[in-house]
C-alpha cells in the first residue's frame, strides 16, 4: 500500500508590493517592463496594470494601441481587491478616457498608498507623446491624488506654460507645480545648462512647503532609454518597503546613476539602463 506524501508546511515570506500603470515596451528598457525589473531588484513584488501597447526598440516607436478604459479600470480592480499594493505609479497613460478611468479606479478602491506619477507627456528630448486634452484630464484627475510628480523640464514647462532656463527657475516651477495638487514634486533638471557647466547631476525636489537641490555625480551616456521610468519605479519601491519620501527620492536618484555606469549591450540605438545594478540596502 502506496501512502500519500507528507507536504511540509510552507511559510509565506511577507513581501512589499508595488504596482505600476503604464504601457508596454517590447524591448523591454522602458515602461511597465522597465518598472517590474525595478521593483524586483529592489526587493519588491511587482505587479502591472498595462494602459497602452507599443511597437517599440532602442531606436524609436513604430506603433501605439490604447486599450480600453474599461479593461484598464477591471485590470486595476482585480490587483488591488487581492494584493493591496504598498505604493504604486502610473506611467504613459495616453488618453483622457484612460487617466480619467485609473483616477476613478483609484477612487473607488480607496487607495490610501502613495501614488507616484510619472507624467510621461513629452521625451527628453522635447517631443510630444500627449495630448492637450491628455495633460488636462491629468492636472484634473490624477495629480491632487499623487504624493509625487516626477516632469523632466518639458513636462514642467508643458504644465505651467512657461520657460525654465535656471536652476532658481527650476526651484520656482516645482513650487508652481505643487499647486496643481500633488504633495510634493520631483524636477528632473538635470538637462539645464547650469547643471551641466556644474558637472553634476541637479533636480530639484519640492515637499513640505519648500525646494531642495539634489545633487549626484553626473555621467555622460547615450543610453538613457527608460531612465524617467526606472527613476519613478525605484522610488515607488522604496515607498512600499517603508521609506519616508525624501529618502526613497535620494536613494533612487543614486541607484539611477549605478544603472547609467554599465549599460548592457542591447539594441543598435539609444540603449537601456542596467537594471542589474546592485540596490544600496
Amino acid at each position: 500500500m502506496s501512502s500519500s506524501p507528507v507536504h511540509s508546511p510552507v511559510a509565506r515570506r511577507p513581501v512589499p508590493c508595488a504596482l505600476t500603470i503604464a504601457g508596454s515596451d517590447p524591448s523591454g528598457g522602458a515602461g511597465l517592463q522597465a518598472d517590474l525589473k525595478t521593483f524586483h531588484q529592489h526587493g519588491v513584488y511587482g505587479a502591472s496594470v498595462v494602459t497602452l501597447i507599443t511597437a517599440q526598440n532602442t531606436r524609436g516607436v513604430e506603433a501605439v494601441h490604447l486599450l480600453p478604459p474599461e479593461l484598464v479600470r477591471q485590470q486595476l480592480a482585480a490587483v488591488v481587491d487581492d494584493l493591496r499594493p504598498g505604493a504604486l505609479k502610473t506611467g504613459a497613460l495616453g488618453a483622457p478616457a484612460l487617466v480619467e478611468a485609473v483616477a476613478e479606479a483609484i477612487a473607488a478602491w480607496s487607495i490610501d498608498a502613495p501614488l507616484v506619477v510619472d507624467p510621461v507627456l513629452v521625451s527628453k528630448h522635447g517631443h510630444p507623446l500627449a495630448s492637450e486634452q491628455t495633460r488636462a484630464a491629468l492636472v484634473a484627475s490624477l495629480l491632487p491624488r499623487a504624493a509625487l510628480l516626477t516632469p523632466n523640464l518639458h513636462e514642467a514647462q508643458l504644465l505651467l506654460g512657461g520657460s525654465i532656463e535656471t536652476l532658481a527657475q527650476a526651484e520656482q516651477a516645482a513650487a508652481a507645480l505643487a499647486t496643481l495638487g500633488p504633495r510634493a514634486v520631483l524636477l528632473k533638471a538635470a538637462g539645464l545648462a547650469e547643471s551641466r557647466a556644474a558637472g553634476m547631476a541637479i533636480d530639484i525636489l519640492f515637499a513640505d512647503g519648500r525646494a531642495e537641490q539634489l545633487v549626484t555625480a553626473r555621467l555622460e551616456t547615450p543610453h538613457t532609454h527608460g531612465t524617467g521610468c526606472t527613476l519613478s519605479a525605484a522610488i515607488t519601491a522604496r515607498l512600499a518597503a517603508g521609506a519616508p519620501l525624501r529618502e526613497a527620492v535620494a536613494g533612487a536618484r543614486r541607484w539611477l546613476l549605478e544603472t547609467l555606469r554599465h549599460p548592457p549591450a542591447v539594441g543598435h540605438g539609444i540603449g537601456p539602463v542596467d537594471h542589474f545594478a546592485t540596490v544600496a540596502r
